[in-house]
């Protein structure tokens, strides 16, 4: 006689199902313990003090240290041009010669009526002494010099009208003329900048007024030229702040002798306030949750998560206010891969940023 099995099919089901899981789970966590247990490559820098510039920094538009646009005086034709587009001269130099025929005719007009009313006055004054003229007719001979050589200085103003110069050293724009021209006033002959020295004008808040004064130092950048840093110093400081905005205008005058400076260029003007000696850190070394700021610090291989309160921020680096110790070795790379307490393996380490 068969003896009925005690093991019901629902029971083989359970205990199956058990093994299968047990089958499953067993090397997920032997592979959890075995990562866990796996210290993580990380850099490291060790913070130290270094000094920091506090800085200002603005926006300015560049002018020339004098700019003036060559215009005509009178209305007449142009008989020479003595300069070329871009060219460099002198003050005083003649950049247009207008025709002037009858300015001179009129000059040695003149000369001539003084000559000749001098010996006149010359002839009366010797009859006066011997009484022979009257002391009127001599009065009214001097008077008619003096009238004749102020005439004369009249016509040699307009000659000299007739010659356009240079008021300044510099630099000439574009040529809008040519010779046989009829030029009137106000019509554009040229533009001259002087742009040896380069002027720049920008704002600063208010809450900045009490750092600026002048002679002060200002380094100045564009995007013409990157890789290069303008030097200047501050030449003015406005006495009123903008009611709207509540800034204040600036003025800055910056070394251009090279000439690679230009009117109209936009410059980013920094203005060093003062050079904090401080603990700084690269500000890759941050990680970031919500509104606050956190770092791993390395200590017998073992990263340990500490929150930091943040000061100025510099490209690349950041000033550490608090949370943090001078020679605390800071996880720059691999901060991603590590947790708080977690092992970790320092591959590559450097002193300071």
């Amino acid at each position: 006689m068969f003896s009925r099995s005690s093991f019901s099919p629902l029971m083989i089901a359970v205990v199956l199902l058990a093994a299968v899981v047990v089958y499953l789970n067993l090397p997920a966590e032997e592979q959890s313990k075995a990562y866990s247990a796996k210290a993580t490559p990380v850099k490291t820098t060790v913070a130290r003090q270094q000094a920091l510039a506090i800085t200002i920094e603005s926006l300015g538009t560049a002018t020339a240290n004098e700019s003036v646009t060559i215009t005509a005086q009178v209305t007449e034709t142009i008989r020479s041009v003595n300069f070329d587009d871009g060219d460099r001269v002198e003050s005083g130099d003649v950049l247009i010669q207008l025709n002037n025929q009858e300015e001179l005719a009129r000059v040695e007009e003149l000369k001539a009526n003084i000559a000749e009313a001098k010996r006149q006055f010359s002839r009366i004054t010797d009859l006066r002494q011997s009484s022979a003229a009257s002391e009127q007719l001599l009065d009214e001979q001097q008077a008619r010099v003096k009238a004749l050589e102020a005439q004369l200085d009249v016509a040699l103003a307009q000659l000299d009208d007739m010659q356009i110069r240079a008021p300044f050293n510099g630099l000439l724009g574009v040529r809008a003329v040519s010779k046989g021209s009829l030029v009137r006033p106000a019509d554009v002959i040229t533009t001259l900048d002087d742009i040896s020295i380069v002027k720049v004008d920008f704002s600063v808040a208010e809450n900045q007024l009490a750092s600026l004064e002048k002679g002060q130092s200002i380094a100045a950048t564009s995007v013409a030229y990157p890789s290069e840093v303008f030097n200047g110093v501050i030449s003015n400081i406005d006495t009123r702040l903008d009611p709207i905005s509540r800034a204040i205008q600036v003025r800055a005058t910056i070394d251009n002798q090279d000439s690679k400076l230009r009117p109209g260029m936009l410059l980013t003007i920094v203005v060093e306030k003062k050079v904090l000696n401080t603990l700084v850190i690269p500000e890759k070394a941050l990680v970031p949750v919500e509104d606050k700021q956190f770092i791993y610090v390395v200590k017998d291989n073992v990263a340990y998560e500490r929150e930091v309160v943040l000061g100025e921020r510099r490209p690349g680096i950041v000033q550490i206010l608090s949370g943090l110790n001078e020679g605390d070795a800071v996880i720059t790379e691999g901060t991603l891969r590590v947790r708080d307490q977690s092992p970790v393996s320092v591959i590559s380490e450097s002193d300071g940023v």
